[in-house]
């Protein structure tokens, strides 16, 4: 009987002993630095740096190329012979019009002597009947009529001759060339670009869902990607009507006020815009606890060792990402992944410090 209530005994006292709990485990948590964020930046988009004005220029009349005197990337001045055509074929017209206009010529003079002679024997009451001199007045008149239509058919036969000769027509830069000598090309196909390089500005794509947002007559900093110190203030000429259909992206062009000399036609540009906005923290939307109408997060204490829930305002969402007004301060690390398993005060271990 006595060693039964031995083991009884020892039952009870082990039962009047406190239940001790054990601690959870420290936690691994992926986080994010909180930064202020004062202003806010749309883009930065690449571009081009292209001419406002470029001419695609052709000769007036088909024929062989016999000479090509500038190339891609030459600057030329106003009058410079950029191409020449064959122009034997006008040089014989030439000939031939300058001929019938000499021969109109000594047919107006023998109508018009004629005629002087007609009028003279009509005004003496000779054999001259008032219908012979009609006659002659009207030989006078024709002949009169073929002078003018040789000198005219002799100019166009001297302008075409002109013609054969293709020159610029202002100051430019060649951007392009779309023929070689010796190649017959018809009247009016593009042979040279010519762009003038004094009036230059950004060429940028931005896509469409951003052609809302953005800013009017507001000044754009355009930088050079080679040379980012080098800057200049761009606004928007111009916006494309259709997005392009492979990359759903519009057209803008904007106007480069006063560039540096660094801004040469075809730079690569980087384009952006920054407005100062109301202080706002941004914040991974992975990152929220939402709950009865109210907003926290996890926080991080500064020894990096536990977590703390935090009641946040938000000012505005975008896709991905929410605006903080008031709850964090700059340099605060949040909690951006598993926030739904976390309780206040629980142990934590950042990744990067191994603790």
């Amino acid at each position: 009987m006595r060693r039964l209530v031995l083991p009884i005994v020892a039952l009870a006292l082990a039962g009047c002993k406190e239940k001790v709990e054990t601690p959870p485990p420290v936690r691994p948590v992926l986080t994010a630095t909180i930064a202020l964020q004062e202003a806010k930046t749309f883009g930065p988009f690449a571009g081009t740096v292209e001419p406002r004005y470029e001419s695609q220029l052709g000769f007036r009349i088909g024929g062989r190329i016999v000479a090509r005197d500038v190339f891609v990337g030459d600057r030329v001045g106003k009058g410079t012979r950029l191409a020449a055509l064959d122009p034997t074929v006008q040089q014989f017209a030439l000939v031939r019009a300058r001929a019938d206009v000499a021969d109109a010529q000594a047919q107006v003079k023998n109508a018009s002597a004629a005629e002087g002679r007609q009028r003279i024997l009509f005004e003496n009451n000779s054999a001259v009947t008032q219908a012979q001199l009609d006659g002659a007045v009207a030989n006078r008149d024709t002949a009169d009529a073929r002078l003018a239509q040789a000198k005219a058919a002799l100019q166009k036969v001297t302008d075409e001759l002109g013609y054969a000769t293709l020159t610029a027509g202002f100051d430019g830069v060649v951007t392009a060339w779309s023929a070689e000598v010796g190649q017959v090309v018809p009247a009016g196909q593009v042979v040279v670009s010519l762009a003038r390089p004094d009036v230059r500005e950004a060429v940028v794509d931005i896509p469409d869902g951003l052609i809302g947002e953005l800013p009017k007559d507001t000044e754009f900093t355009v930088r050079l990607q080679e040379v980012p110190e080098v800057t200049a203030r761009g606004r928007v000429r111009e916006i494309g009507p259709l997005a392009e259909a492979s990359t759903r992206t519009r057209r803008v062009r904007m106007s480069l006020i006063d560039p540096p000399g660094g801004f040469r036609l075809g730079n690569t540009v980087t384009v952006a815009f920054e407005r100062r906005v109301s202080p706002r923290f941004p914040v991974p939307v992975t990152a929220l606890v939402e709950n009865d109408g109210r907003t926290a997060v996890w926080v991080v204490a500064p020894d990096g060792k536990t977590i703390n829930r935090r009641e946040v305002t938000i000012l505005a969402r975008e896709e991905g990402c929410v605006f903080v007004g008031a709850g964090l301060k700059a340099g605060e690390k949040i909690a951006v992944a598993g926030v739904h398993g976390f309780t206040d005060g629980q142990a934590v271990r950042l990744p990067e410090t191994g603790l």
